[in-house]
């Protein structure tokens, strides 16, 4: 019986169950999974355009300056479409174009229903989205619903106590001790300190779980509600395919206003949010209430359309459990967010120096508690994370990047993951992160700035991002030698972008199989092995994580297998073509993708 059989049988293979078996030496895992088909909400595998799609994230700032302002803009987006039909994504995220003072960088809106000047218009909004649909692209805008900026309308009204504004935030009087005056309570901003802010003219403070110029929205009055429906509608008819929706686990708060308790938290100033665990803040039934609302809301509109689903992506940072029920009510009756990004796998859990183990648990963590009837995604960064290449390893790059490709379900991309671009180098006084330019001091340790420095395109001056004579961050030095033109080069055949493209061109089989099968393993202390099987072929990735030779040691290990060489990382002794030897020794950090023919249908 050779391994692929091994890993097919172990354990009960039920449709929606999991196998998870520990070898006695406590060294060797495996795993197996099989996609939920025929359950509720969910008729096949991939029968929507979404479920095995690759979204590309742009942060628009720094993708393509069309004017020399030194600022990415949408007509720089429209000039660079054809980037990703040639890369073969499907869906394009955009962060946040519209109005805003720019205080966090667009993440305080002060019109949600306009396009901020930094960016253009609505004109070019509308063109951005007929050149992407004609070439067969989605659009996905970042909907920020939990907090406005203190610019916006509403919030201007709602200090003035002005109909039916008054209410549409979270506004509460002074608690005075002694004379002095103090906060309702002691919730904490992420951004630290407290997070309520005073308004002399209204003598009352009001929340905000961000920036003091980031007020949040009060979701328990209706008209709040339905006026953030109500722009929903507004961009759908506008011709956006979905919305990616930022920051949604602190929609709701407690409405008695109780003190958060104390987190178990060691050596955090008072002013950390770290200090306290966010029972009353965070995750309450009322905000995945309101997630369902937003998911059937969206249903209905594509329902009365008689069209494609618009797709709801929801940014989650919290444990297992909490993230899992954006997907889904307890007891499957009401549908959530389309996709919760999965921070678990490799941002969260994954570290630089990962073991193989390590690899193998923070898959199957995700996995293993994916909703039935819901897919599965892979995220390796965002805008508010280190680059994946300096975060995990730039010689992890081409192996995180297949394996993403290779997982079921959908795959996320941040712009410049596909050329393995790094994190850019700026200073303090370069930098626009506000909660991180407030201390010098921890400016490297605290700023997003270093994920947010423009694409690198070519050699050219500032890389090709921009004409001007200065950008609003700075272009990384390393573009000289990380670019997009010299990895799309015929001279660079292993190079990053191509390993990405190609793994994109493979992933595609998996849309039209009736059998899709993962199962992974360990062996030894250095070796991953992962495959999907399909109906007629199995897909095997091969990894050495360490960074001296090592053999593979797994007895009987594709015996009598024929296995073709279909993809590599860039460091490899391999050829596409050739057949994988598993009796050879892997290079160190060496990763091999091969394909393999069912030749025996009782395998």
């Amino acid at each position: 019986m050779n391994s692929l059989t091994l890993l097919r049988l172990r354990g009960l293979l039920l449709c929606g169950v999991f196998a998870f078996t520990l070898a006695a030496n406590q060294e060797s895992f495996s795993f197996e999974y099989k996609p939920n088909k025929g359950l509720k909400g969910y008729s096949g595998k991939y029968d929507d355009w979404w479920q095995a799609a690759i979204f590309y994230q742009i942060y628009p700032r720094s993708f393509k300056d069309s004017d020399g302002d030194g600022d990415g803009d949408i007509q720089g987006i429209i000039q660079k479409l054809d980037h990703f039909t040639t890369l073969g994504i499907d869906a394009v995220w955009l962060s946040p174009i519209y109005k805003s003072p720019q205080v966090d960088n667009g993440y305080d809106i002060s019109d949600y229903r306009d396009i901020d000047s930094m960016y253009g218009t609505l004109s070019d909004l509308k063109e951005l989205l007929e050149r992407a649909h004609e070439r067969g692209l989605k659009i996905i805008l970042d909907y920020v619903p939990n907090h406005t900026s203190d610019q916006h309308e509403w919030f201007k009204a709602s200090v003035n106590r002005t109909p039916p504004y008054d209410e549409y935030y979270i506004w509460h009087n002074a608690t005075y001790v002694d004379g002095e005056r103090l906060p309702p309570n002691n919730w904490l901003s992420t951004f630290r300190g407290s997070a309520w802010e005073w308004n002399e003219e209204r003598q009352q403070y009001y929340y905000h779980q961000f920036a003091p110029a980031q007020p949040d929205l009060n979701y328990r009055n209706p008209a709040v509600v339905q006026e953030m429906k109500d722009i929903l509608t507004y961009w759908l008819d506008f011709g956006v395919d979905g919305f990616r929706m930022d920051a949604v686990p602190p929609l709701f708060e407690d409405e008695l206003f109780r003190d958060e308790p104390a987190s178990d938290a060691d050596n955090l100033d008072p002013d950390d949010p770290g200090t306290l665990n966010h029972i009353y803040t965070t995750n309450l039934n009322e905000t995945y209430d309101m997630i369902y609302q937003w998911r059937e809301h969206l249903d209905n509109y594509s329902a009365k359309n008689g069209s494609y689903s618009r797709v709801m992506m929801t940014e989650v940072y919290s444990d297992v459990q909490s993230t899992m029920r954006y997907y889904v009510n307890d007891d499957h009756t009401r549908k959530g967010a389309h996709f919760t990004f999965n921070f678990i796998t490799f941002i969260e859990n994954t570290h630089l120096g990962f073991s193989v183990n390590d690899l193998f648990a923070n898959i199957f963590t995700f996995l293993y508690n994916v909703p039935e009837g819901c897919i599965a995604n892979w995220v390796l960064g965002n805008h508010d994370q280190r680059r994946v290449a300096t975060r995990l390893g730039v010689d992890n790059i081409d192996l995180l990047n297949i394996l993403a490709g290779l997982l079921p379900g959908v795959q996320v991309t941040y712009q410049g993951e596909e050329i393995g671009q790094e994190n850019g180098e700026v200073t303090c006084e370069q930098g626009y992160d506000p909660q991180a330019i407030k201390n010098c001091s921890t400016f490297n340790e605290t700023s997003r700035d270093f994920e947010r420095t423009p694409y690198q395109w070519d050699t050219t001056k500032n890389a090709g991002f921009s004409e001007g004579d200065t950008t609003w961050l700075p272009v990384s030095a390393k573009y000289e030698n990380v670019n997009l033109e010299a990895e799309k080069s015929p001279d660079a055949p292993l190079s990053h972008y191509h390993i990405y493209q190609q793994m994109v061109g493979i992933r595609r089989v998996f849309k039209n199989t009736s059998v899709d099968i993962l199962a992974f393993t360990t062996f030894g202390t250095n070796i991953f092995y992962l495959n999907r099987e399909t109906d007629n072929e199995y897909y095997g990735i091969v990894f050495n994580n360490g960074y001296d030779e090592e053999p593979i040691n797994a007895p009987g290990f594709l015996d009598n297998i024929t296995t073709k060489v279909i993809l590599t990382g860039t460091n490899t002794q391999y050829s596409i073509g050739d057949t994988f030897d598993p009796s050879r020794p892997l290079k160190g950090k060496e990763t091999v993708l091969f394909k393999a023919a069912k030749e025996d249908p009782s395998i």
